[in-house]
């Protein structure tokens, strides 16, 4: 996707060989006009697939999310990162590391939200090393629904994430490749 290109190296800053942050267009300040293009674009490419939910992680997969939901005319379901007073007892749950938190977290999603007659499509912005990604797969699967695919605006392949999840046998679209940051440079794969 060429417009999401252009903008990743405008606006993308390199913060180390492993870590771009996206902030001013994906995790942080979002362009609605770049979303929906992103979400267009997720919804072509997996329209032919009789899809009934989109799923994503919060926060930053919600409006890319949203986006293709709305393209598809499917719900969003996000997967919760915080336990709240009110969450579903009986939620599915995993625990992931965040690579660029630094931290563990439970990802939560209600089984209210998600059956198995659902054909799913999860929606997220970057994929590093995937530890998130494997675990909303984990909740897909448990669920009994089926995930159809996962589509990522930007997949970093110089790290295991998108590579794990394909290993799966899980269909991955990514809009952008990245092969490298080497030398605070952004190459991307072809």
């Amino acid at each position: 996707m060429e417009v999401l290109k252009k903008r990743i190296l405008n606006e993308g800053v390199i913060a180390s060989d492993q870590v771009l942050k996206l902030d001013g267009l994906l995790n942080h300040q979002v362009d609605p006009e770049l979303t929906m293009a992103m979400g267009r674009e997720f919804a072509a490419r997996f329209r032919e697939e009789k899809i009934t939910r989109v799923v994503t992680v919060e926060s930053s997969g919600i409006a890319i999310g949203f986006a293709t939901a709305l393209e598809l005319g499917v719900p969003l379901v996000f997967a919760r990162r915080k336990k709240t007073l009110l969450a579903d007892p009986d939620a599915l749950c995993e625990r992931v590391p965040s690579f660029t938190k630094g931290i563990v977290t439970d990802i939560m999603l209600s089984r209210q939200f998600i059956h198995e007659d659902d054909r799913v499509l999860f929606i997220d912005d970057i994929i590093a090393n995937g530890d998130a990604a494997r675990g909303m797969v984990k909740i897909i699967q448990r669920s009994g629904a089926e995930l159809i695919g996962f589509g990522v605006a930007v997949e970093k392949s110089f790290q295991a994430g998108a590579r794990t999840i394909r290993e799966q046998g899980i269909r991955v679209e990514s809009l952008v490749n990245i092969s490298s940051l080497a030398d605070g440079k952004i190459e991307f794969a072809e």
